[in-house]
């Protein structure tokens, strides 16, 4: 199945909804009026694109109106569609490298994102790029969290550093940076814990990590990858706030896209947070893991 067809199957559930309501206001031949662009606002709004990007971009489609680009509703969808496009850039989906030794990339997320699978995926899909992989398991807090990215190491092939459940997590991120810089890796790929008594203790650790790794390659961690679940639309983006006050995330890995029906959450976290969702989970299996790629998305989103 190639890319587009996983998108399109992936986003089944927003595209049943997006498409329906698009369609439904925008039938061929329908002249363009406020009216219709308050319909089409409305629209974006109950399809999770959320309220700044639904007002950036019927501000975008109003000036194409205005200025006479576009005239007629048919007009409407091959204008958003470029325009969500160009919010991605390459340069801002691309994973960071280091200029020497691994690249050190850090995920983090609350418990029942999808976190734990997401970093087993990205590890898979970075040995099959053919980087050499090393995994640091430190959510230590979780119960069979550490069971959990053992058995997907196994699975996928690569190293894993690990400690006992309830070991100190900058031990785990310490010895996994050695061990990194040791075997040669290209990639030192970090788990973090999603949840402990407080949020205040959950961010001293992120921090605490950063810090411990930082000390032995400087410059990291390259990028901190913060995994939210779209089934949970607007929600997820302010999770994505409250994590960026204490930690500098760099990209979005956005689990569960197959089992959501508020795609348009992809579009708002862009918009809203100033942050590229650079990784998509679109499945239950290893392999079900894809760098997002905006013009995929967008045709598959539209698709009729």
């Amino acid at each position: 199945m190639g890319l587009f067809d996983r998108f399109k199957k992936a986003l089944t559930k927003t595209r049943d909804k997006v498409v329906s309501g698009f369609r439904s206001i925008l039938p061929i031949g329908r002249a363009i009026d406020e009216a219709l662009l308050d319909e089409v606002h409305d629209t974006m709004i109950t399809d999770d694109f959320g309220p700044k990007t639904a007002e950036n971009l019927i501000t975008a489609v109003r000036h194409a109106w205005k200025n006479k680009e576009i005239s007629e509703s048919q007009h409407i969808i091959d204008f958003l569609k470029k325009n969500i496009v160009d919010r991605w850039p390459d340069d801002v989906r691309n994973l960071a490298q280091a200029e020497s030794g691994p690249t050190v990339i850090l995920v983090a997320g609350i418990n029942g994102s999808g976190k734990t699978t997401s970093v087993a995926k990205l590890a898979n899909h970075l040995k099959k790029s053919g980087k050499k992989v090393v995994l640091g398991a430190c959510d230590t807090y979780r119960a069979a969290a550490v069971a959990q990215l053992t058995e997907w190491a196994g699975r996928c092939g690569v190293d894993i550093i690990k400690h006992d459940q309830g070991a100190d997590p900058g031990a785990v991120a310490y010895d996994a940076t050695e061990a990194a810089v040791a075997r040669g890796a290209d990639i030192l790929l970090i788990d973090t814990a999603g949840r402990l008594h407080t949020q205040d203790n959950l961010m001293r650790e992120l921090n605490k990590i950063q810090r411990v790794i930082e000390k032995k390659i400087p410059g990291a961690p390259h990028e901190v990858l913060l995994v939210l679940d779209a089934t949970i639309g607007q929600n997820a983006v302010q999770q994505a706030r409250h994590f960026s006050e204490h930690v500098r995330v760099s990209g979005i890995i956005l689990a569960k896209l197959d089992g959501s029906a508020k795609g348009g959450i992809v579009v708002g976290i862009r918009d809203q947070l100033d942050v590229p969702v650079k990784f998509v989970g679109l499945g239950e299996q290893i392999d079900d893991i894809e760098p997002f790629d905006p013009k995929t998305f967008v045709e598959a989103l539209f698709a009729a």
